[in-house]
């Protein structure tokens, strides 16, 4: 498959590739011949709001930014956290002072060194209000010395607990100690920004020309809504074992059409379309692949003052969640093997096990059962039916054809109503984010593999708990378990105060099925983040 492409990198001035000509080479490690042309096409269902990562929100936006800058780590094949920018890293013995030095040879693709202020002004442009960010949370999340003020405008963003020591070493300070830190440094938010360039291109800055970055590619072309490509990067610090050599994002919203433009060549990569990936396991048994992911899908119930009244009582979103058949939704409409889900956090997720709740021991009858008792003690009935809700999604056939099933299955067993609302990714964003909805479908993928990153979202000041819940108790246990040697026990009392009060409604724990050209190797499938790098992967001859 993808025969006969032209690179284009030696046509585009200042970036032509570095290191050996990978033309029917062999691979260093394995021995396999390269192909000619080593680019990887692969496919993303919507624009992402933003690439620059201070700004960027959405996993398929982290894809961009983890090919095009580095951190200070990254994660390999399995998930396990290894060097970036950084070559050595240590926490103090109260795991309060973690300390980073970075590699000689990182550099900016204008030839500048990385330097640790490069990481500090980049910590601090996600916590300053000016920036904006829809990530400043996580700074705070971080447990960083001053995090929370800064964020509440009520100190300046150089009071941040992270100084550069020297050129080459970097410190951070935490207000507790967070065992996990060092995963938490791979996500796009604490990635290092060019200040220079920033100041001088203003919101431009991440536009092709205009855009300065540290990883092993660099932006090249940039149509929002079309297409997106990389180049290899000649100044990155392992360029000459980087074998890709151009990365190219397509978008196409339709599943099934991303599927067809697979089938034609045109793409290596792209998600297998719901229920579609039995048939073609069957038919390309070595592209058709479905592995454990890190992501929660559910439908986030509005609680905020705007939400209807009738879903402010729990007996009601109860009823909601156990009328959802799961098992059709992951077994007739996914067919991906996704597990379902009764509470949030995947069993996925390292060092975690999901409490058992009284709705996953019962049979389907059993929770429809339930759920009509529920909706009778809260009032409703034949003759004084629920009020009508709506329920938002964004452009999806999967996302489609699950809110249609859960719509019937309300209509059916409870006599609710549901209106379908279908919108734009960044329609859709904006509307869930501003509580302007009743029911909104949702999925949350760890920024990190450590369960705190999914119990966050249940908390009370969570800037992603878009349904507003609040529960005093749920909130004392993430403060408990942020300085606790074995959080897991608080973590799952967490997971079943929420199952109990239905503080959202999780329906299953996601797997990745896609299809992958066969001739496309280094793919991290034991990842659970699925956090791929461009960098690591090859395209042996056909």
């Amino acid at each position: 498959m993808q025969h006969g492409r032209t690179l284009i990198a030696a046509l585009l001035a200042g970036t032509v590739a570095a290191g050996p000509l990978w033309a029917q080479a062999t691979h260093p490690e394995t021995g396999e011949t390269l192909a000619e042309d080593q680019t990887f096409v692969y496919r993303a269902l919507d624009e992402s709001p933003s690439i620059d990562p201070q700004k960027v929100e959405d996993v398929d936006g982290s894809k961009i930014v983890r090919n095009l800058f580095e951190g200070l780590l990254n994660t390999d094949a399995e998930g396990e956290v290894v060097p970036g920018v950084a070559t050595e890293w240590e926490a103090s013995d109260d795991r309060k002072t973690w300390t980073f030095t970075l590699r000689e040879d990182a550099a900016w693709s204008n030839g500048e060194p990385v330097t640790a202020e490069d990481f500090v002004y980049a910590w601090q442009r996600a916590a300053d209000p000016a920036t904006a960010s829809e990530y400043a949370w996580y700074i705070q999340l971080m447990k960083i010395v001053n995090a929370a003020e800064i964020i509440a405008g009520e100190m300046e963003p150089t009071e941040l607990g992270v100084r550069a020591v020297d050129d080459r070493t970097l410190e951070v300070s935490l207000t507790e100690g967070v065992p996990y830190f060092d995963q938490m440094v791979t996500h796009a938010t604490t990635f290092p920004a060019p200040r220079a360039v920033i100041e001088e291109h203003g919101d431009e800055w991440t536009r092709p020309g205009n855009m300065v970055s540290n990883g092993a590619y660099v932006l090249t072309e940039y149509v929002p809504g079309e297409r997106l490509e990389m180049e290899k990067n000649p100044e990155y610090w392992d360029a000459e074992n980087v074998i890709i050599e151009r990365v190219v994002r397509l978008v196409i919203n339709d599943e099934n059409q991303a599927l067809t433009r697979w089938m034609a060549d045109e793409v290596d990569w792209t998600l297998i379309p719901a229920g579609q990936f039995p048939r073609l396991k069957e038919e390309h048994p070595d592209a058709a692949t479905s592995v454990p992911e890190l992501c929660s899908y559910y439908y986030w119930i509005n609680l905020s003052e705007s939400g209807p009244e009738a879903l402010k009582d729990a007996r009601v979103r109860k009823a909601l969640s156990l009328a959802l058949d799961r098992n059709v939704i992951v077994e007739n409409i996914m067919a991906g093997g996704q597990p379902p889900a009764y509470t949030f956090t995947p069993e996925a997720t390292a060092g975690y096990s999901p409490p058992e709740v009284e709705a996953e021991t019962m049979t389907q009858a059993e929770r429809d059962e339930m759920a009509k008792q529920l909706m009778q003690e809260a009032g409703y009935g034949p003759d004084n039916p629920p009020p009508p809700f709506e329920l938002i999604y964004n452009t999806s056939e999967a996302h489609q054809k699950i809110a249609i099933a859960a719509s019937q299955m309300w209509k059916q067993k409870l006599g609710v109503e549901t209106t379908l609302a279908n919108q734009e990714w960044t329609t859709y964003l904006t509307a869930r984010g501003n509580q302007e909805f009743d029911l909104a479908r949702a999925a949350w993928c760890g920024d990190y593999n450590e369960a705190s990153t999914f119990v966050e979202l249940l908390t009370t000041p969570s800037e992603y708990n878009d349904g507003k819940y609040s529960n005093p108790e749920i909130d004392a246990l993430f403060e408990e378990a942020a300085t606790s040697d074995d959080p897991e026990q608080q973590y799952q009392e967490m997971e079943r105060l929420a199952a109990e009060d239905t503080a959202l409604i999780p329906i299953y724990w996601y797997t990745n099925a896609f299809m992958l050209d066969p001739a496309i190797k280094g793919w991290p499938y034991e990842n659970v983040s699925q956090d791929w790098y461009a960098k690591d992967l090859y395209r042996v001859a056909q």
